[in-house]
């Protein structure tokens, strides 16, 4: 922009004055401009002040200045004397920015991805993930470099969830967000009922050059601060997620009826005759599947596992598939679902109850007594439930031998048990960790804690939904008889991160243990298999078993099938959980296309569908983790003083995360808290190291804690070490470590900026 375009600017904005002066930052910004257009060509300072249309005496020696600076900050290289040309390295780049509430701001760049530091004075008010353009200091040895925003190219939008408080003038909205350090202003006028001690959802409208604090409106009232649903729903809200159900779409769904119709049922396999039966969680609504089991005349078995045939009602491109679409996922918090597909399709016509017809789309297996697939069908059913298990239920059967359908279970135990042994021994990956789940009373305050433990019965139903899942994803991706693979939808696995297998390896070694870090990838897992296996019941178990998970990748949805190399299948997708995932939704839409030998679908179309879903399930994932570290906090507030046993489960640069072997509730012991030194954090052996003496915490070590602090406003829960005695430990001054026994809050820091964001 030369100085008639900056005059042109300010004349529509109303600016009479003609040909004003150009201030500094004007004129800095109008020369980084002009150098960033100009290659390898040279200019001194009379041809810049010409291509600015800042001629004259005026403009001169402050010209001169910044091209002196620019040239000693390394953004400009002097050829000769009064000569200059722009470093080969440009530096102007676009990305996006990293803000974070601790000051530490950031862009990520778009050519190479790199991570270069943005003061706050340099950031102009950019919000955590709007693309902007920067200009990049030059790199100097030692030195890291640095960025300044000079332009934001698109504002993403951005809702912040706090507590308000309201004044007599004007309210402000305390937020506890890690992407924003300040207080939001909010006009009396744009509050929307909001009163002080509410939860409320508000954006940002504007942030003025010279403000400490931006302003912004509320866009909903959560309800009061504190009170369970409200948490909820602003757990859902800080991930973008839904927390209501739209009016329109439940009254959609609610249109509709089950349709089982003698014409439905002739287009159909009918097995209603056949024992099927579901196992499920005890609080479960929504039944996805359920398995069948008779004897063949042969003398093997045909399993069925039966779908909800969630795509029969709801159609694509209707309200209810949008909606379905958009959610991409049920949302599972500590103590509700959040659900994709509307209750009355959920919970009602399309979950598989007990002695209701239901339409399904099936795959039936031919089984001999060895766990050997004869045969696989795809088709659609109409199946009828005789019985609902939970898994307590199902797993009492297994282990006494008595019960409902004891024959049909004891079977299927025992093929599954075959199935899952095949499995490891092509070199699936055993993981098996104990989650932890909360009793909550009629208010949702957490009371007690209990494991879910994958037993016996669950593993029933993992084996058949992953044999059929791997079987539908075969029969598309693989056809046969030279016939070319059609567009679909696979659930893909990547090979783990060589560098953290390599950093697994080597501290296994270090106890004595073997894994391997090349070879093929059913030699790496069965060594990992070996591994956790031998570690089973010793110290170390947690601690290798964390880097294990760790140094694996996370699985997604994709049209790219590259395998699933934690089940070391070739083929695999999600096929089996219509009514809670969108993408099964879009299997059962081709398979049923693919079977009326429809053509291949748009490939693109498809893809960005997948990234969807795969987004929206790190979202789902990481408000299911929120909500329960939401009532460990809460839970252990009843518990502030108590001391327990614990095992380091995570390190970092601000210190240990401890997780309770009692209830599974993690907490942080701050580095600043940490007895007798100074320490410094050793990335790669996941450890804090004590400078003078030594001492070494690292990941998997055995620790005694007090439950020093709980802030529910932050999700934080705060732990002190102490000895065996359960003593507070002493540091290097003889002070005691204080453990404040009374709940305490944050407080909030304002951050200043100087620019302006529109």
């Amino acid at each position: 922009m030369s100085r008639k375009q900056v005059t042109k600017k300010r004349a529509a904005a109303g600016d009479s004055s003609v040909e004003p002066k150009l201030t500094s930052k004007q004129l800095r910004q109008l020369i980084i401009d002009f150098v960033a257009n100009q290659k390898n060509n040279t200019f001194n300072h009379k041809q810049v002040a010409y291509a600015i249309d800042a001629t004259g005496p005026t403009y001169a020696r402050p010209i001169e200045a910044i091209l002196q600076t620019m040239a000693f900050d390394g953004d400009l290289i002097e050829e000769g004397r009064g000569s200059y040309r722009a470093p080969n390295r440009s530096n102007v780049a676009t990305g996006v920015f990293v803000r974070r509430a601790n000051g530490k701001n950031s862009v990520v760049t778009d050519n190479d991805g790199e991570t270069i530091s943005v003061a706050e004075r340099n950031s102009m008010h950019a919000l955590n993930g709007d693309r902007v353009k920067v200009i990049i200091a030059a790199r100097r040895k030692g030195v890291e470099p640095e960025a300044e925003v000079v332009e934001i190219i698109e504002e993403k939008e951005q809702r912040f969830i706090g507590v308000l408080h309201v004044e007599k003038l004007y309210a402000t909205l305390q937020t506890d967000s890690k992407f924003l350090a300040t207080d939001i202003i909010i006009p009396r006028d744009k509050l929307k009922g909001g009163r002080t001690g509410d939860k409320a959802i508000v954006k940002i409208t504007s942030w003025p050059d010279d403000a400490k604090c931006p302003v912004g409106e509320v866009i909903d009232i959560l309800g009061a601060s504190g009170d369970n649903n409200t948490e909820m729903h602003a757990i859902l809200a800080e991930f973008g997620l839904p927390y209501r159900y739209p009016k329109n779409v439940e009254e959609a769904a609610d249109k509709i009826s089950a349709g089982i119709t003698p014409d439905e049922v002739a287009k159909r396999v009918d097995l209603r005759g056949v024992t099927t039966f579901t196992i499920d969680p005890r609080d479960a609504k929504d039944f996805d599947d359920a398995l069948s089991f008779r004897k063949l005349p042969n003398g093997n078995y045909e399993v069925g596992v039966h779908i909800a045939d969630v795509t029969h009602y709801v159609k694509p491109d209707t309200i209810i598939d949008r909606e379905a679409k958009n959610r991409a996922t049920s949302v599972y918090l500590v103590d509700r679902t959040v659900p994709m597909l509307p209750e009355h399709l959920s919970n009602g016509i399309c979950s598989l109850r007990p002695d209701e017809d239901k339409l399904t789309f099936s795959v039936l297996f031919e089984i001999d007594k060895d766990a050997k697939v004869r045969k696989s069908r795809i088709c659609r059913t109409v199946t009828r439930s005789i019985r609902r298990f939970t898994y307590e239920e199902a797993q009492e059967v297994i282990e006494t031998g008595k019960g409902d359908l004891v024959e049909e279970i004891t079977i299927l135990n025992d093929l599954a048990k075959k199935l899952r042994a095949e499995r490891f021994a092509d070199g699936s990956v055993e993981f098996e960790r104990a989650e932890v789940r909360f009793e909550i009373d009629d208010k949702g305050h957490p009371v007690s804690v209990y494991f879910k433990e994958a037993k016996d019965a669950n593993k029933l139903i993992e084996e058949f939904m992953l044999l059929a899942n791997r079987t539908v994803a075969t029969f598309v991706g693989r056809p046969g008889d030279g016939k070319k693979a059609k567009s679909f939808v696979y659930r893909v696995h990547d090979m783990p991160d060589p560098g953290k297998l390599a950093d697994l390896a080597k501290i296994a070694r270090t106890f004595g243990l073997k894994v391997k870090e090349t070879g093929s990838s059913r030699e790496v897992n069965r060594s990992i298999n070996n591994m956790l296996k031998d570690v089973k019941g010793r110290g170390e178990e947690n601690f290798l078993s964390t880097l294990a998970i760790r140094s694996m990748a996370k699985a997604v949805y994709t049209t790219l099938n590259i395998g699933h190399y934690g089940l070391a299948f070739d083929y695999y997708t999600h096929f089996t959980s219509p009514i809670r995932r969108y993408p099964d939704m879009m299997v059962h839409r081709l398979l049923e296309r693919y079977l009326d030998n429809g053509r291949s679908v748009n490939v693109q179309k498809l893809e960005d569908l997948c990234k969807h879903s795969s987004d929206m399930e790190q979202l789902a994932a990481n408000a299911e983790r929120a909500s329960i570290k939401y009532k460990q906090v809460e839970y252990m507030a009843d518990h502030l003083g108590e001391i327990y046993e614990g095992t380091v489960s995570g390190v970092t640069e601000w210190g240990l995360y401890v997780e309770l072997d009692d209830n599974m509730c993690e907490g942080l012991v701050p580095v600043r808290d940490l007895p007798g030194d100074y320490y410094d954090f050793d990335e790669k052996n996941y450890s804090l190291v004590g400078r003078r003496t030594g001492v070494r915490y690292r990941l998997g070590d055995k620790v005694k804690v007090q439950v020093a602090r709980c802030s529910l406003e932050r999700k934080q829960l705060d732990f002190a070490l102490v000895d065996d005695e359960g003593h507070p430990v002493i540091d290097t001054l003889g002070n005691t470590k204080a453990v404040d026994t009374k709940k305490r809050g944050s407080k909030k820091k304002n951050a200043s900026g100087r620019k302006r964001r529109k």
